[in-house]
């Protein structure tokens, strides 16, 4: 089957995702054709040479440590139709003899339309999509509740009226919309091949932006041992490492430590969670799909949820840790063979 994907640019946990979602749908022997932008689009095409084409793609605009909706509403209405008209004409050259009989779209809006316009089925593959198909079962604080109402409006606008949803969790909901599919997270091949033991250090992964006096914070617990992620630079504050980025370094702190410290990220969260790590989840202020995913760890004894990150909280998390190591023993995922089964019956559907 001709399989034309997208991918959006920002951040890469949706390309990670997707590349391995397109390895196999190359090993069932479908023709695939990517569309991404910025870092996601130089990642992808590395990995698949030939397959990948480049596009214009949205960009979030930051505001001191949240996300700005003004700024990234300006932003988008400013590069739009100018993105429109540099993609549509990209897509007339990626056509050539290439007619694709279904689109994929990891929460890309471009492929989309696209699909829409040439009258091709959209079939979805992301986790934010649970925001406005499932009932959440979380108290959502009054703090909270523009964030999901916005999230909602943008989740619905984004891939409208798609053949099937195939969402990505780690949490089971209620589903309240047809034609959608609940599927665990979708796990690369290298921590898959991970065998996790416990050692002593706890692995946290923050950025200098979003926890500025982050190291001052872990030194005030002088009896623990943190492996920082994020600033990407080696340097030694006793009990604190800062670590430079290292993909396979980061796997195996992740693969041997006693917990993860993290925002909340859907990627570093599932694959804790995976693991059998127990997770202290920090989000990232006015994001509500990361709020959900934090509330969500701590809803199911996995960890702890925490609007910021001090020494008491930390100290709370890590006293609880054999609690969270119970429930973390009840997850159940086997590799991505759910995943691969729900697309490949979609695909038939498709196809037939």
């Amino acid at each position: 089957m001709n399989i034309l994907y997208g991918v959006p640019g920002e951040g890469l946990g949706h390309a990670t995702r997707s590349k391995v979602v397109l390895a196999h749908l190359l090993s069932q022997g479908h023709t695939v054709r990517v569309v991404s932008s910025s870092r996601a689009y130089h990642m992808l095409a590395a990995n698949f040479p030939g397959l990948v084409h480049e596009i214009r793609g949205f960009h979030l605009a930051y505001r001191e440590l949240t996300v700005s909706k003004a700024r990234t509403a300006a932003l988008t209405l400013r590069s739009a139709p100018d993105n429109l008209r540099v993609n549509f004409r990209k897509y007339q050259e990626l056509l050539g003899g290439f007619e694709p009989e279904v689109v994929i779209s990891d929460f890309e809006s471009f492929s989309f339309l696209f699909a829409k316009w040439k009258g091709v089925p959209v079939i979805s593959i992301d986790n934010m999509q649970i925001i406005s198909r499932a009932q959440l079962d979380v108290q959502v604080p009054p703090a909270e509740r523009g964030n999901l109402q916005l999230a909602r409006q943008i989740v619905r606008a984004k891939l409208p009226r798609s053949h099937h949803y195939l969402i990505t969790t780690f949490f089971r909901l209620p589903v309240i919309k047809e034609r959608t599919t609940l599927v665990p997270p979708i796990l690369r091949p290298e921590v898959l091949a991970l065998q996790p033991t416990r050692g002593q250090h706890v692995l946290v992964y923050q950025s200098a932006t979003t926890q500025r006096d982050l190291v001052a914070q872990l030194q005030q617990l002088p009896g623990q041992e943190f492996r920082v992620y994020g600033f990407n630079k080696a340097e030694d504050h006793g009990n604190v490492q800062l670590r430079a980025f290292s993909e396979q370094g980061f796997l195996d702190d992740l693969a041997s430590a006693r917990a993860v410290v993290t925002n909340g990220g859907f990627s570093l969260i599932s694959e804790a969670v995976y693991l059998r790590k127990p997770i202290c989840a920090v989000p990232i202020p006015a994001q509500f799909e990361q709020f959900l995913n934090a509330a969500e760890v701590e809803k199911l004894g996995y960890g702890r949820h925490f609007a910021a990150l001090t020494p008491d909280n930390l100290k709370a998390f890590l006293y609880d840790l054999s609690g969270f190591e119970a429930a973390l023993r009840t997850y159940e995922q086997r590799g991505n063979e759910e995943l691969f089964a729900a697309l490949e019956e979609v695909l038939a559907g498709v196809g037939g």
